[in-house]
């Protein structure tokens, strides 16, 4: 089976014919079995897009993410402190359908590519980044907002480090939280559009720099957790 697939045992739950990934190396999303994601996935494969088409548009989205946060805060016109955070939630939400999609692509359209393995995990290291620091940048309610950006995405790379380290010693991938890729952009989507109601409110913004403490102490503790299942299983 092409590389390129590996994201659609990890990331949706279809299967190609002779794959030989066990069902602890897909992430369990639920949106994967939904009629639309199928159908959407069709439509997309049907319409010759690539899945490292769709892994590069990801990051793309990401970086529109962080850049509309970092724009809500410094941007000095009507409405700014409220639109681009709601717009940096939109964006985090079609970075994941892209990570959803390519898999699902590749499988279900039969379009693997034999350097599908780097696109598999590659942006994802990217658009994490580019989310959590921009958000960090946003912060202007307390000094250390940028620190708190880059502390979060420098965890959640090594989340993923951790999690691919077990599959490299040929143990099943560990996907185990609490702050795996999809509960920190969950609950970056909710910081967003908290973000957005307190600039409505005419409150201090604080919902950025919770957000990003929680993903911090989240990813400390999930590291943890996936590196002892890994020292586990291999001594096992």
């Amino acid at each position: 089976m092409r590389t390129h697939a590996r994201r659609a045992q990890q990331d949706t739950a279809t299967d190609a014919p002779g794959a030989d990934v066990g069902e602890g190396a897909r992430r369990p999303i639920q949106a994967r079995k939904a009629k639309w994601a199928g159908a959407v996935a069709s439509g997309l494969a049907r319409s010759g897009v690539t899945p490292n088409q769709i892994s590069v548009a990801s990051v793309l989205f990401a970086l529109a993410a962080g850049a509309s946060l970092v724009l809500g805060a410094h941007t000095n016109t009507a409405y700014a402190n409220i639109l681009f955070p709601v717009a940096a939630a939109l964006f985090i939400q079609l970075r994941l359908l892209c990570n959803l999609f390519d898999g699902m692509v590749a499988v279900e359209g039969g379009r693997g590519t034999k350097s599908g393995e780097v696109f598999n995990d590659f942006p994802d290291r990217i658009a994490d980044p580019l989310i959590l620091i921009g958000a960090g940048y946003a912060i202007t309610s307390v000094p250390y907002g940028s620190e708190l950006g880059w502390a979060a995405a420098l965890l959640a790379v090594l989340t993923a480090y951790i999690r691919v380290l077990g599959g490299s010693m040929g143990l099943a991938q560990s996907f185990i939280g609490p702050m795996a890729k999809q509960h920190r952009m969950a609950l970056m989507t909710l910081a967003c559009l908290a973000q957005a109601l307190e600039g409505l409110a005419g409150v201090p913004a604080r919902a950025l720099p919770v957000a990003l403490a929680l993903i911090v102490v989240g990813c400390v503790v999930t590291v943890c957790r996936r590196a002892v299942r890994i020292v586990r299983e291999a001594e096992a």
